[in-house]
């Protein structure tokens, strides 16, 4: 992530939230303020989408899951019922994340082919048919771990931060849950990062195979 984006989403995820929170419940109420602090990042999210054209498995499981998320909180009609079926609905993602990683179709790696199309060109099939194979496959399956991990310790999280400090302190949940997210975040780019060891070493064994078979022939 380069620092224009990093300042982007501190600005949009966290900055202009918490201010709109903290300095907008006084006088539009907490579900209101609430609402309208999800707005930013709404609408970043969405230029960010239609930008970077994500029209792939990524990119519509983002948008497909802010849409949702969008949804619930205007169907919420309280503060503390947004928070928890903010909660829920993370459970619900989590759930997902969990079947992908359970039937071996993990979307840790439907989301690493659309990254190598997007920036190499790569075919699809091609991409999904390497990232399959035994010593690579392992790999995305541990990713796939971590959005599990992810998901349950973010709904533990907010779960501890409202009965804990109730409804005002939502903004301190949306500082404490955006640094977990970075966290997270960091967790998963990095292993991402280092799948391409085995990728690199698996394309290199196959070649080697391939010029013995071309030099015997």
């Amino acid at each position: 992530m380069n620092r224009k984006l990093a300042a982007a989403d501190i600005i949009f995820y966290m900055a202009l939230p918490f201010i709109i929170w903290n300095y907008g419940k006084g006088f539009l109420g907490d579900y209101l303020a609430m609402l309208l602090s999800t707005v930013p990042g709404f609408i970043y999210t969405i230029y960010r989408f239609w930008k970077e054209k994500q029209f792939n498995i990524a990119g519509l499981f983002i948008i497909s899951s802010l849409l949702l998320s969008t949804v619930v909180d205007l169907a919420s009609g309280s503060a503390e019922n947004m928070i928890w079926n903010g909660i829920y609905l993370g459970l619900f993602f989590t759930f997902i994340h969990m079947i992908t990683l359970i039937i071996k179709r993990p979307l840790a790696l439907y989301f690493a082919v659309d990254f190598v199309y997007l920036q190499q060109g790569h075919p699809r099939e091609q991409s999904k048919k390497l990232f399959y194979q035994p010593g690579i496959f392992k790999w995305y399956q541990l990713i796939q771990s971590i959005f599990v991990i992810r998901g349950l310790f973010m709904a533990g999280l907010k779960t501890w931060l409202l009965q804990k400090y109730g409804v005002d302190g939502y903004g301190g949940m949306i500082l404490y849950r955006q640094v977990a997210g970075w966290t997270f975040g960091a967790l998963i780019m990095g292993l991402y990062f280092y799948s391409s060891v085995p990728i690199n070493n698996y394309l290199k064994k196959l070649h080697g195979v391939k010029k013995e078979e071309a030099t015997s022939t």
